[in-house]
């Protein structure tokens, strides 16, 4: 058995993304449910107090009644026990925008991770949005280096590119050439994807489109339209 996970491609919280993430929601249970948010991309600038709290008011807008702030925010408290606990009773888990390396060098080979995996097994959703999409992957471009780095590998054979209709396009000429083998996923701002269709299909969701490239091929959807990845 294995969950769910929803990419998002920014400006998450401001009111287009309800559909994905009620959808989310009841894919993890209902309203009843245990959610976490995880606002570690947004440590290295301070904003991760903010953004988390921003995080929490809105799925609790959304009519979720057990939101809980973790504060996971480096590698040293990614592998606490008592966060790794949480984790592992989370029915949803939300991974905030930011940075993406220092996410991914946070998460990885923490116990947090682990526990996140096992929840994920378990039949919960794991999602994020913008830095907390793009790590969810087996790799992802880390625009303060210009690097190409491995990701959490969540998605295979993916490489996620939030911000798609605004700054993110402009990687992905970068991307294609060294990620030949990959299928590169352009995710708009207020828009999401989530993998909840029968098969393993991905469902489109809020305002923009979805865009794969894939062997020099390009294929956009929309909301409400379902692929294959």
């Amino acid at each position: 058995m294995s969950g769910y996970v929803l990419l998002e491609g920014g400006a998450e919280f401001g009111g287009r993304m309800a559909d994905a993430d009620k959808q989310a929601l009841e894919l993890a249970g209902g309203f009843d449910v245990q959610v976490a948010i995880i606002p570690a991309a947004a440590a290295p600038d301070n904003n991760h107090e903010h953004a988390g709290q921003t995080g929490v008011c809105w799925f609790e807008q959304l009519g979720a009644r057990h939101v809980r702030l973790l504060h996971l925010v480096d590698h040293a408290s990614a592998n606490q026990a008592f966060i790794a606990s949480s984790l592992g009773d989370s029915r949803l888990i939300y991974l905030l925008g930011g940075f993406p390396r220092y996410l991914a060098q946070t998460l990885a080979n923490s116990m947090s991770w682990q526990a996140m995996l096992e929840a994920y097994h378990a039949g919960a959703v794991v999602g994020g949005s913008s830095a907390g999409a793009m790590v969810l992957g087996q790799h992802y471009y880390d625009p303060g280096t210009g690097s190409i780095n491995d990701g959490l590998n969540l998605v295979r054979e993916v490489c996620v590119v939030p911000h798609h209709d605004t700054f993110g396009r402009g990687w992905l000429s970068h991307l294609m050439t060294s990620l030949p083998e990959d299928t590169i996923i352009g995710i708009d701002e207020e828009t999401g994807m989530i993998d909840d269709g029968p098969d393993g299909k991905w469902s489109v969701y809020g305002k923009g489109s979805v865009s794969l490239y894939r062997n020099r091929e390009i294929s956009i959807y929309h909301r409400g339209e379902q692929f294959f990845l």
